[in-house]
């Protein structure tokens, strides 16, 4: 039975000695013959198996050759034999090594991409992509990313583990198959690449020599993103064609993200730019007038929308100043767009700016010509002067709250100006209206955020303009900034904190007048406001 098995057999005796060779035995053991040592007839794996096996233990592994088997033993006839059948498990090893290896390449990449994703920081991606190439694909790794101006950005990581990030001036001719994968093309195989070639400026720190290269192209959205180069030390000669399928594998990961960290930085950039425009301006103080402003948008999370004011000082001292407040029909984004473009219309049309009407009625027709935007617009425009010691303004309403007066003895008139508001007839009618400010009087200009703001006892009351009025009676005499936070103050109270609507209020405030003042009527004395 055993010159008949088709498997290698040993029939091992109780001194060590082989008692039985079948035919496939010798063909693997060219060496074994009856009557020698086991020693002396197979590999030291399986005599140290021989020496220490007993009913139960296990197979034993090791090669023969380029091959390698797994060793299995049975007691023979007479109790004191053993017997060992060896079976080929070559290709059942490669297999489940290579199921192993692609177990853990598919684990990287999961854990790569989950890494790479979890910020759209363009240098977090960078120092990641450079560290996990470092740490799984090679000794050390680089990430260059297209150049900005001279220079070119990357990102190194060497067996340390530690990443420096720097800007260099290269040349990617230098380094053979770069300028190609900067520009997303294919690959160049390792073999091909003589590290002997690495120009002075590729790092290596912590690498020592160079023994391998291979550089592979980052693709990103549409344009590449990078190149990844990754090194080997000394004892490696070469990347295996499945290490450099793998690093490409890697590298489109690593390229998406850092793409769409790239794409992010440019939108946030782009935001931030035109944000700069939409945004309110900063208060400055017109020549003959004290200002203060405030804006609050209707979303927690909105910083922009549809309520809006500009401040534009005189082009001379005899000139005036004009204050435009308006509400956009909407909130959110889209109407802050609109807000944009009335602020660059009226902005343009400042050279009118003394004939409200006119200045209103071409506004008007852009609005009505804006077949994108299907929206109006209310308004208040307010020209101001020093005359004396007082401020002189001229108002006219287009649709909107009227202003408020608040009079030195806390008396609160409203400015009766009425006025069609703008984008939806094609003619309109506006009345200017003069008002007088003496010294510490103010005049206040909000939009609607103020008085629709609906809370109360029972959350469905409006705030409304008597309110408004009482509020103020209270605010004579107090600075311009003070008043904004009052009324601010009262609108949020009474809605329980919650936003509902923008709101934007303007005041303007007559300065109080300068006196000399002296101790006991003697010194030069100094002026106070």
């Amino acid at each position: 039975m055993i010159d008949a098995a088709p498997y290698p057999v040993l029939l091992v005796g109780a001194d060590g000695t082989v008692g039985r060779v079948n035919p496939a035995a010798r063909l693997l053991l060219r060496s074994a013959e009856p009557g020698m040592p086991l020693a002396d007839a197979a590999p030291g794996w399986l005599v140290e198996a021989h020496l220490g096996y007993g009913d139960g233990s296990p197979p034993a592994r090791g090669p023969i050759g380029a091959r390698t088997f797994e060793a299995h033993a049975s007691r023979g006839d007479d109790g004191s034999e053993v017997v060992w059948w060896l079976v080929d498990d070559t290709d059942r090893r490669l297999a489940v090594d290579a199921l192993r290896v692609q177990q853990e390449r598919t684990d990287f990449l999961a854990e790569a991409s989950s890494r790479l994703l979890s910020s759209l920081n363009l240098d977090r991606c960078m120092r990641v992509t450079a560290r996990l190439a470092a740490q799984n694909l090679a000794e050390a790794a680089l990430v260059i990313a297209p150049s900005t101006g001279r220079k070119h950005p990357i990102a190194y990581c060497g067996p340390d583990g530690v990443v420096v990030r720097d800007e260099l001036v290269i040349d990617p001719a230098e380094l053979p198959g770069l300028a190609e994968a900067l520009q997303g093309f294919p690959p160049v195989p390792s073999r091909w690449i003589d590290p002997a070639t690495a120009p002075a400026w590729l790092p290596s720190a912590g690498l020592g020599q160079i023994g391998a290269m291979v550089v592979t192209a980052l693709p990103g959205h549409g344009i590449p993103a990078g190149a990844l180069v990754l090194l080997g030390g000394s004892a490696r000669s070469s990347f295996s064609e499945g290490e450099e399928v793998f690093a490409r594998l890697f590298a489109a990961r690593a390229g998406a993200a850092m793409s769409a960290a790239r794409l992010y930085a440019e939108q946030a950039s782009i935001t931030q730019t035109l944000m700069r425009e939409l945004l309110p301006p900063r208060v400055s103080r017109l020549e003959g007038a004290e200002l203060a402003a405030g804006y609050r948008p209707g979303g927690p999370a909105e910083r922009i929308g549809g309520d809006f004011y500009d401040l534009h000082p005189a082009a001379d001292a005899a000139g005036e100043s004009l204050i435009v407040l308006g509400d956009v029909c909407g909130k959110g984004l889209e109407a802050a767009v609109l807000t944009g473009k009335i602020r660059n219309t009226l902005r343009a049309l400042l050279p009118l700016a003394d004939d409200h009407h006119l200045v209103l009625n071409l506004l008007n027709g852009v609005l009505l010509n804006d077949d994108a935007h299907a929206r109006f617009v209310t308004l208040v425009l307010a020209s101001l002067r020093r005359v004396g010691g007082s401020l002189e303004l001229r108002m006219t309403n287009a649709g909107h709250p009227s202003p408020l007066i608040v009079r030195a003895d806390g008396r609160v008139e409203t400015v009766e100006s009425k006025g069609t508001l703008i984008g939806v007839l094609d003619q309109i009618k506006s009345q200017t209206v003069t008002v007088v400010l003496a010294p510490g009087e103010s005049c206040l200009l909000y939009t609607d955020g103020v008085t629709e703001a609906k809370g109360g006892p029972l959350g469905d009351e409006l705030y409304g303009e008597e309110r408004l009025c009482a509020a103020l009676e209270q605010c004579a005499g107090m600075p311009g900034q003070a008043m904004v936070e009052h009324v601010q103050m009262l609108a949020s109270q009474w809605t329980g904190h919650v936003h509902q609507d923008d709101m934007a209020l303007v005041v303007v405030t007559a300065p109080r007048g300068a006196h000399l003042s002296a101790v006991g009527g003697h010194g030069p004395g100094r002026f106070t406001a």
